[in-house]
Formats: C-alpha cells, structure tokens, sequence
C-alpha cells in the first residue's frame, strides 16, 4: 500500500483540524460572542491552568525522545517558553498573571484543588500519551498549533471587546503566542512530514492529531458541565 504525498499528508492533517479542532466548542463560541459571566471566564482560565502548567513537562518527554542532538536543541525551546529561565518569566507565570488580573489568586490556581476531574483526566491522558507513544507520534499530536494562532488572535481581540474588566496586560500570554506558536507547529510539522513515510506511520500521524483535539474538546466539554453543576447547587 503507497503512502500519501506530502501534500495530501499535510491536507490530511489539516483536515482534522478543520473538522475538530476545539474553537468550534460550544463553550468557545459563546466566548467568542461575548456570552460568558465572570465566573464562566474565570473557571476557564482556573482550568486552563492545570493544561498549561503540563505543556513543559509533556515537552520534556518528547525532548527525551528526539533522535537528534539538533532536534532536541530546537524542541528546547518550547520548555523555555512554558518554564523561563532564571531572570525571565515563562508562559506559566504569564498565565498566572491573566488569572491574577481577572480577579483569581496565583495561590488558588496552583493548588489546583478546583480544577474539573474531566479537565485533569484529559490532561494527564495527553501527557501519557506523550511519555508511551514513539516520539513521532507524539510530535504529531502537538499540531494543534497549526490552528492555534488565528484562535489566539481572535481571543485577544473578544475579550478586549466583551471582557474590558480583564487588564490588556493580562493578555501577554496570548500575545507571546501569536510568534511562538507558528514557530513551533513549523518545526513539528516539519518533522512529521519528513519521518512519517509509511502508510501506518502516516495513519497514525493523523490519529494522534485527532486525539489531541478531542483533549481539547474534552478539557471545554468539562469546564462547561463544571460550571453549570456549580450553577445548580450555588
């Protein structure tokens, strides 16, 4: 069995995107429509937390994998981003400062005792994910960042519309993103195209794309029930 080209590879997995990639969640769109409370906002950004907090430590794992000392020194980079470095702040600290300036405690938000159990399942599936699979497919499930930024640049733009009690420098996160990510799903996607050759390689290559936009599904799908079960008994 012939594998795809490349350029049917890359519309195969631009495709999984397209169809279920989670900015086309329920809880996203009224987002996006200027729909959600205060509380619905801050949930999200509480839960959010526990997903960004795990990006580095799921880069390491891949980190360790890579079969190149220059693969590994460009996949680096992305641990630096989430963790920083001595003297510089990474995404980590940039995300505690969103949830600070939209009335969380950094405390609150790293004692994690209030995050959704489906948000912490999905998490923890994701980075298992990363630490059992061959490295390719792991690398291939980091392609969500292939969307990432035009969701990131509309993010930006909501809630400076719709959510005005959020300080613009609690943005930094996101805006720190629109550079690091294309960078980031460059590189990946690099990788994927150029290793993945064999049908089941290829195959599975989409599958583990696929399965990292239903984590992210998941992760929404969950913060949504969480805040309609606090809803009910509050």
């Amino acid at each position: 069995m012939k594998g795809w080209s490349k350029t049917e590879f890359l519309e195969r997995l631009k495709a999984v995107g397209i169809k279920r990639y989670h900015d086309k969640h329920p809880f996203h769109l009224r987002m996006h429509r200027g729909e959600l409370s205060r509380d619905e906002l801050k949930s999200w950004i509480l839960n959010r937390f526990y997903y960004q907090k795990n990006l580095p430590v799921k880069d390491a794992l891949i980190l360790a994998k890579l079969p190149t000392r220059e693969e590994r020194r460009i996949w680096l980079q992305r641990i630096v981003d989430h963790d920083g470095r001595s003297g510089s702040d990474g995404g980590i600290e940039a995300w505690l400062k969103l949830g600070e300036a939209a009335g969380l405690s950094a405390r609150a938000m790293l004692a994690e005792k209030d995050v959704a159990a489906g948000v912490r399942f999905a998490v923890d599936s994701y980075v298992n994910f990363c630490r059992l699979q061959p490295w390719l497919m792991a690398v291939a499930s980091s392609l969500t960042e292939l969307f990432a930024p035009d969701l990131v640049k509309h993010r930006i733009a909501v809630i400076e519309r719709h959510y005005q009690w959020v300080p613009s420098e609690g943005l930094d996160y996101f805006r720190n993103r629109l550079t690091q990510a294309p960078r980031d799903a460059d590189h990946a996607l690099e990788l994927v195209l150029t290793n993945a050759n064999s049908p089941s390689e290829q195959r599975d290559a989409v599958g583990a794309l696929h399965f990292k936009c239903d984590v992210l599904w998941a992760m929404l799908d969950a913060i949504d029930c969480n805040v309609e079960q606090h809803e009910r008994f509050n």
